[in-house]
């Protein structure tokens, strides 16, 4: 039997793995309703008023962003993962979840709030085309709560490796 080399902890990858499929996980769900529950809006919208369809695409198209963030987190975790090369202690397992999940739930936060302002939005704005800024606005705001997901969960991968002096 041969000695093993490896000096992390053998379960701190599952943790780090966790976290990937975490962040792209949450944030995939996130954009999925994102664009289900604003894609109704504009079909029904679009019965009515077939001229403002392509201008209330932005809710779809807002959500569909949501999912490259979890995408972004996930690559950045899992190229971070190679216990062959360095050790992967149970400290850097966790700051990988933390990142995942971080950036994963808050996508999936934003998904949620641009389904539904994208949906009352895009029907609203049939209706009255005075409030197509004021959704925009509103939009934009649903959009940074997943960009700061994404950066708490930069910042949180990027502790992973600093748990011991090299």
């Amino acid at each position: 039997m041969a000695a093993s080399t490896f000096s992390g902890d053998e379960t701190a990858p599952f943790f780090g793995f966790l976290g990937a499929a975490a962040a792209l996980v949450f944030s995939c769900m996130g954009a999925a309703y994102g664009t289900a529950k604003s894609g109704v809006g504009v079909a029904s919208m679009g019965v009515m008023r077939p001229e403002l369809v392509m201008k209330s695409i932005v809710p779809v198209v807002m959500a569909g962003v949501l999912g490259i963030y979890g995408l972004i987190i996930a690559v950045i975790i899992s190229t971070g993962i190679n216990p062959k090369a360095k050790p992967y202690f149970l400290f850097d397992g966790y700051a990988h979840l933390s990142s995942g999940l971080a950036c994963g739930l808050a996508g999936l936060a934003a998904g949620m709030a641009i389904g539904i302002v994208g949906d009352a939005g895009v029907r609203a704005n049939a209706q009255q085309p005075k409030l197509f800024v004021g959704m925009i606005l509103i939009l934009i705001f649903a959009e940074a709560l997943a960009l700061y997901g994404l950066i708490v969960g930069i910042i949180l991968s990027s502790r992973a490796g600093q748990s011991r002096a090299d």
